[in-house]
């Protein structure tokens, strides 16, 4: 049985249709990310598939339940990183954690969970007090104190600085080796890239796209643009394999100081499929 299950979703807002009949499968133990710009519906997806939010059509189970009707003990199974959360501002890092893990039947301990997300130092500081992305590393606590077995994380290294951010990284990669199904939100595609199975480009409340980080929109398939010099001029190529032409160029006696062989970034696959809906 797969971790999540979304067949012909759909939801409008005053007669706008945010979500235009997504189908999406999530398996279990996978980190699945879900991209796509501003506006593109991807809130309104994770809101529906977390129970925060009603559908207005469309088939959706997740953890085996209807997020719409599921009750308590569903709810325990799952953590949740929003997007903007400030609750508990006056409360000590580890007064929240220990406060947030008494809602969950074999949750984490605090001090270890504090320890996961790197604040340990800061464990009896004020939630105030903190820096905004030390209060995102509070946020990434309590949605994994519960031992979740799936994670829902919503733009989840927004203010993290490079180190932190990698740091997050090992721990999710960690997360993920026990077991734990992960669906991820993120505007920084290196993130995507870095963590995800699988990920897919949600634009204009439709999936434009779906496939691994390496196939996504036939980035495999896209080959390389190799570059060179020839006697002093700029040369360069488009080929479905470089290896044939490097060869070439070997035995031609080129400078291969200045070989260069690009293929197409994710960006680059993400900011096509994205422009091709606008």
């Amino acid at each position: 049985m797969n971790a999540i299950e979304v067949r012909g979703l759909r939801k409008s807002y005053r007669g706008h249709e945010a979500v235009r009949g997504i189908d999406l499968s999530v398996t279990r133990g996978e980190v699945f990310a879900l991209l796509g710009p501003n506006g593109a519906g991807k809130t309104t997806t994770v809101e529906i598939l977390e129970g925060h939010r009603r559908r207005d059509h469309g088939e959706v189970r997740v953890l085996g339940g209807d997020p719409g009707t599921a009750g308590r003990g569903w709810r325990a199974r799952i953590g949740v990183v929003l997007q903007d959360a400030d609750d508990g501002a006056d409360l000590t890092v580890r007064e929240m954690v220990r406060h947030v893990a008494g809602f969950y039947p074999e949750p984490r301990p605090a001090d270890e969970v504090i320890e996961l997300v790197g604040l340990t130092e800061k464990a009896g500081s004020r939630i105030r007090q903190l820096s905004g992305g030390q209060r995102r590393r509070v946020d990434v606590a309590l949605g994994i104190v519960g031992r979740p077995e799936l994670l829902f994380l919503d733009e989840p290294t927004t203010g993290f600085d490079p180190a932190a951010r990698r740091r997050f990284w090992d721990l999710i990669r960690g997360l993920a080796a026990e077991g734990t199904t992960i669906l991820l939100t993120t505007h920084y595609l290196e993130e995507a890239e870095a963590l995800a199975d699988r990920l897919a480009v949600l634009a204009g409340g439709l999936v434009v796209a779906e496939g691994t980080p390496a196939t996504l929109g036939g980035r495999a398939g896209r080959g390389a643009k190799v570059g060179w010099r020839e006697v002093g001029v700029a040369r360069s190529e488009q080929v479905a394999d470089p290896t044939e032409l490097i060869t070439r160029l070997v035995k031609d006696g080129a400078d291969l100081t200045t070989l260069t062989v690009t293929r197409p970034t994710l960006e680059d696959v993400y900011l096509n499929l994205i422009g091709a809906t606008r």
